[in-house]
């Protein structure tokens, strides 16, 4: 089994977030505290990205873990 499947949605979906937000890799890299590899190995899938990166990777984003691994975030009842 590649690393992407273990990764499953996460690379793909923090890649999309990126895209999205228009920044480079290496900034969002520098923000984790992972170098420019460490990083380009997490997205495409040649490193696994453990929990505790989806944190910190999220945080660097600005975003929520949920958000990268696709789970819709529920609006709270007024």
């Amino acid at each position: 089994m590649s690393n992407v499947n273990r990764n499953g949605t996460v690379p793909q979906n923090i890649l999309k977030i990126i895209q999205k937000k228009g920044v480079k890799q290496c900034v969002i890299a520098s923000r984790a505290g992972y170098s420019k590899q460490q990083f380009s190995d997490m997205v495409n899938g040649r490193k696994i990205i453990k929990a505790v990166d989806v944190l910190i990777i999220a945080e660097a984003l600005g975003v929520t873990p949920n958000d990268l691994y696709g789970i819709p975030t529920k609006k709270k009842a007024v």
